[in-house]
């Protein structure tokens, strides 16, 4: 298996949500490890959040598993059930289809790092829980929930 170099790969600050969705999220960063490394049957990102950042919208997947670990500092995990804390070493799996929507906070005053691991499905359909917002990976487009587009 090839040695990725994860000081080589490229990070991508943000996200593609459109506004005022971003915003929270405009400062983590995200490397995409597994893409690096030729992956195509799931994905693995090396996530940076810092102190205040959130690192998505609340949401669940329909066809898609996914699992962050902790490898530095701590985060909130936020789900229908209420707040839990997660510290490096600790991890999170996320099963598709239930409805249960995550995100984490990082509400520490120090830069949170973790893996976050997810199966790639073409026909998974990202639905928020908190906002009228949707995206499928199929196109990668946002929409509302009534299918109309946001302005890009």
């Amino acid at each position: 298996m090839p040695k990725v170099d994860t000081a080589a790969v490229p990070a991508r600050n943000g996200s593609g949500y459109p506004p005022p969705f971003d915003a929270p999220c405009a400062a983590r960063t995200r490397k995409r490890l597994g893409e690096a490394g030729g992956l195509r049957d799931f994905g693995v990102n090396l996530m940076t959040l810092p102190p205040g950042s959130w690192s998505s919208q609340r949401h669940w997947h329909s066809h898609e598993d996914e699992f962050v670990y902790v490898l530095e500092g701590e985060v909130t995990l936020i789900e229908d059930d209420g707040e839990t804390l997660l510290r490096a070493g600790d991890c999170a799996a996320f099963a598709q289809g239930t409805g249960n929507g995550h995100h984490l906070i990082n509400h520490s005053s120090a830069m949170a790092v973790y893996l976050e691991v997810g199966s790639r499905n073409p026909h998974d359909l990202t639905t928020c829980s908190d906002i009228d917002m949707m995206s499928a990976n199929a196109d990668g487009q946002f929409v509302h929930k009534d299918g109309t587009l946001y302005p890009v």
